[in-house]
């Protein structure tokens, strides 16, 4: 049976003295397998309690999003005395872990807090190694992704609308976090752990061999649409005009996608004529629009409902294209991923919980708490 309450961290105290969107990441997901998270925010709340989308009460549904299952103090951050109130919390009590964006103030640093409490751990946020400014936006434009996004036909850079590098800086946070954790426990000493959001791009970049192909080839990397990149892919519209995207990675799919096509006989004889291996994802990737052609024509003529019969009876790796309104309550309400809240400002709603399963079970979603909601409980 599912752990009812799969808690891995439940004695883990950490105070996020952070905004936006990748320490925040780093706070929820250490929360939502049982770490008690105290979002701490200057009087009033943070800016990007305001930020978009908005509910229609005007309550951020991007903030209540990310802080679920927090507690929160507000403080002046700029009076020493309630930076010390901080302090104090950080450095009383049961062993803590600080996530921070910020190096503002030398006395919530890593330097002074280990000073006065060795086994505390410091998790920074920059922007660029060494402390400069950026974010997900700037990073993006430096690291080359923009200029292969979108379409040959527009050649202006294109920015993902997903904050990538911020998600993936926030979990490397939180990674970083827990192997601390770990030497913690087997020697009872803190450490230091700093990510550079710029760092967390190009270290991608390298590892997925985007780079290494710059230096080392004269290949000249391009938009390429919505088509794969070294496999075949793309998108198709039915005959009753709903687009799906289909992906063929080995030559078994390959295989079971021209039997459920019925184009089997057609590729042969193209691979005879032409001299083709189809078999081959090199060959498909570079011989592409051969396949689309062939491939646009079954789509166009076939209906939906039976475009996801034949593709899903031969284990065709495929999904139609979905709007944020297609995902309303109807859809999410039959995964075990979602779970109704009720957050002050929002209502109610279907919020998700960890991705993580531990035993079979999540914990559920807990509401994200007004500005200064623990202030007497903490402070």
């Amino acid at each position: 049976m599912p752990d009812p309450n799969p808690a891995l961290l439940t004695g883990l105290r950490v105070v996020e003295i952070s905004s936006y969107v990748a320490t925040p990441l780093c706070g929820l997901t250490l929360a939502q397998l049982g770490a008690d998270v105290v979002r701490v925010e200057p009087l009033g709340g943070a800016a990007d309690r305001t930020r978009w989308p908005l509910a229609d009460s005007g309550t951020s549904l991007y903030w209540s999003g990310l802080n679920k299952g927090k507690r929160a103090v507000s403080v002046d951050l700029e009076s020493e005395v309630d930076r010390k109130r901080v302090v104090d919390l950080i450095v009383h009590g049961g062993p803590c872990v600080v996530v921070s964006n910020t190096e503002r103030h030398a006395d919530l640093g890593y330097t002074e807090l280990s000073a006065r409490r060795p086994d505390v751990i410091h998790v920074l946020l920059e922007g660029r190694p060494g402390g400069g400014a950026a974010v997900d936006y700037t990073v993006q434009a430096g690291t080359g992704f923009p200029l292969i996004t979108g379409t040959a036909e527009a050649p202006a850079p294109v920015n993902h609308v997903l904050p990538a590098w911020d998600i993936a800086a926030g979990l490397y946070l939180a990674i970083g976090l827990l192997a601390a954790e770990r030497h913690r426990q087997e020697t009872g000493r803190g450490r230091a752990i700093r990510v550079a959001l710029e760092d967390v791009a190009l270290a991608t970049a390298g590892n997925l061999g985007y780079l290494a192909e710059a230096q080392v080839t004269d290949h000249d990397r391009a938009k390429s649409g919505n088509d794969v990149y070294g496999t075949y892919g793309r998108d198709f519209l039915t005959a009753d005009g709903v687009r799906v995207m289909l992906v063929v990675l080995t030559e078994r799919h390959w295989t079971k996608l021209l039997a459920a096509t019925g184009l089997t006989g057609a590729f042969t004889a193209l691979s005879e004529s032409l001299g083709i291996d189809f078999t081959q994802e090199s060959a498909r990737y570079e011989h592409r629009d051969v396949i689309s052609t062939l491939l646009a024509r079954w789509f166009r003529a076939t209906t939906f409902t039976d475009v996801a019969t034949a593709l899903d009876r031969h284990r065709i790796l495929w999904q139609r294209y979905r709007s944020f309104d297609d995902l309303g309550r109807d859809a999410l309400r039959d995964l075990d991923l979602f779970d109704e809240i009720d957050q002050p400002g929002v209502g109610p709603h279907l919020a998700p919980k960890s991705p993580i399963l531990v035993d079979g079970g999540r914990l559920a979603p807990l509401a994200a708490p007004s500005v200064g909601q623990h202030n007497g409980d903490l402070l």
